[in-house]
This record gives structure tokens, C-alpha cells and sequence, in this order.
């Protein structure tokens, strides 16, 4: 199991393989776009340096991590020896039930697979495969190699032999794993969607301003990060895909997203990955604000 392939190399899944290869696995980060592959390992390099800066880990730690890191465009080369694949591909159903299709013939018999997924259905994506009882989920938080919380979400048919295999990985990432069972958001994003589609609905009716409403969460709730501009942080996209899925799954109108939120999406405002949201994220300060957040 010291081999793991990592899908995608955006923001969730290049955390993924900085935080696998900083443990000493060997990593195989993949993605269709060695362009993309290029800006994974330049976060991820980024992100080191700013660890060994702040006298986390040394200069020898950074380069055996880097050293554990290999990319492929290939996901059938990629996947070849692999114990454990996650998959932190786009948030979207269609393109997930490819993946562990492709995944379920190129990867040996024994391979785990996991998917990063933050609210699609394990059942779901496990029934594309032959191997129902080896798929779960294993949803990192951003930014992974600081957040230690994973949730473990077992599908139908997860066996009890993976479930304990990935506590275990977790544990030996320094993580904490926390068992979820398969309903749509699950525990983080069942909770928090709604926190954030309220704030913005709060914004849409006009009770007060973006600024007003993170400092009423942050100095009145004692929350790290206002529920606005964690929205930023996670993506407005990302944020409007979940509460979709919630949406489907549950036919409650308390997931239907805002209209501002849909708005915003459509019109290309999807927080620091565009560089603007609820707030301006101009790209001379994109990685400053992005560093603040976690101070």
C-alpha cells in the first residue's frame, strides 16, 4: 500500500499527493493536462517552501517529498502498481463514473479505490465497478496537508476489510478519520452548505454587506473564516454542484441554491480560482490572502 495514485492535480487532489508523499508513499499524480500536472507541483513546491521558511520540516524533508512525486497523463500507466487510488477529479458525476470504470480495468485486482468526492454518492460510483466492495470515499478538507479531519464514507457494499484499511492510511497521515454512511453532503457539507447558501441568501435579501455578514460569523460564532469568504475559498461552483446534489437527493427546498449564487457562477465569479467572488482577489494578491486564511 505504499503506492498511491492520486486523480487530478487542482487544488484538493495536489494536496493529496503533498500530503501521501510528505508521509513517505509514493505518490503517481495524474491528470489528462501536463499543464495542470505543471501547476500541482508548483503549488505543491510553493506550499514546501513556505513549510521549511517557517522551520516545519527542513530543506532534505521538502526534496524527498518532491522526490516521492511522479506525473502522468496516463491514467492506465499511472494506475499500474498502485495499492490505493484517490480520485479528486471535478465534482461531477458523469465524469467520476468514467474514472472508476477505467479504473476498475487498468488497476490490479486488490486496489483500493477512493474518491475525494464531497457529496456524489459512493453507492453510485461503486456500481460502475466490478469491485462494489472495495470503492469508498475518502473526503479530504482544504487545505489538506494542514486540515486533519477525512471523512470515511462507506457505500452500500464497502467491506469492513477497506474501511478499516483506509482508517489506517488516514491515521498514518497524522489525519483524524471520522466513519460517515452514504447520504448526499454527507456530515461536513450537509452542515455547512446551508450555513453558506444562508449567508448569501442574507446578502441577496439585502440584510447587510459581505464584509458585515463574515464579521458577524467570525466575532459572534467564533468561526476561523466568515461563511463568505470560505465560500471563495472552496470554489462558488464547487459550493453550487453540492448543494445540487443535496438538492436531488433530498427534493427539500432548504438546498435549492440562491439565485445569487447561480448568478455569480454563470457569470464566471467562482472566488480565488477566478479571482474574484465575494471579494476581489487580483492576482498580485491571490496567493497572499490565500496564505492568511491559514495563519
Amino acid at each position: 500500500m505504499k503506492n498511491v495514485a492520486v486523480i487530478g492535480a487542482g487544488t484538493m487532489g495536489n494536496g493529496i499527493a503533498h500530503t501521501f508523499a510528505q508521509n513517505d508513499y509514493k505518490v503517481q499524480l495524474i491528470d489528462v493536462s501536463q499543464a495542470s500536472l505543471d501547476r500541482g507541483m508548483a503549488t505543491i513546491t510553493k506550499n514546501l517552501d513556505r513549510m521549511v521558511a517557517k522551520e516545519r520540516i527542513s530543506e532534505e524533508d521538502k526534496q524527498r517529498t518532491l522526490n516521492n512525486i511522479t506525473t502522468y497523463t496516463n491514467l492506465e500507466e499511472g494506475v499500474e502498481y498502485a495499492g490505493l487510488v484517490v480520485e479528486a477529479a471535478t465534482e461531477n458525476l458523469d465524469l467520476k463514473i468514467k474514472i472508476f470504470k477505467d479504473l476498475d480495468t487498468f488497476c490490479p485486482d486488490d486496489t483500493i479505490l477512493a474518491s475525494n468526492t464531497s457529496s456524489i454518492s459512493i453507492t453510485k460510483i461503486a456500481a460502475a465497478t466490478s469491485r462494489p466492495e472495495m470503492v469508498i470515499g475518502m473526503h479530504f478538507m482544504n487545505p489538506v496537508p494542514i486540515m486533519k479531519l477525512v471523512e470515511i464514507i462507506k457505500g452500500y457494499n464497502t467491506s469492513a476489510e477497506t474501511y478499516t484499511t483506509v482508517k489506517e492510511i488516514s491515521e498514518k497521515l497524522g489525519k483524524v478519520p471520522v466513519e460517515v454512511n452514504d447520504y448526499p453532503g454527507f456530515v461536513a457539507n450537509r452542515i455547512l452548505m446551508p450555513m453558506i447558501n444562508e449567508a448569501i441568501e442574507t446578502l441577496y435579501n439585502g440584510v447587510a454587506g459581505v464584509e458585515e455578514i463574515d464579521t458577524v460569523m467570525k466575532l459572534g460564532m467564533a468561526h476561523p473564516m466568515g461563511p463568505l469568504q470560505l465560500a471563495d475559498f472552496i470554489g462558488l461552483d464547487v459550493c453550487l454542484s453540492i448543494l445540487n446534489v443535496m438538492y436531488d437527493g433530498f427534493k427539500n427546498p432548504k438546498y435549492a441554491p440562491c439565485p445569487l449564487l447561480v448568478n455569480m457562477v454563470m457569470a464566471g465569479k467562482l472566488g480565488v480560482k477566478s479571482g474574484e467572488g465575494f471579494y476581489d482577489y487580483a492576482e498580485s494578491r491571490k496567493a497572499e490572502t490565500v496564505a492568511k486564511m491559514f495563519q
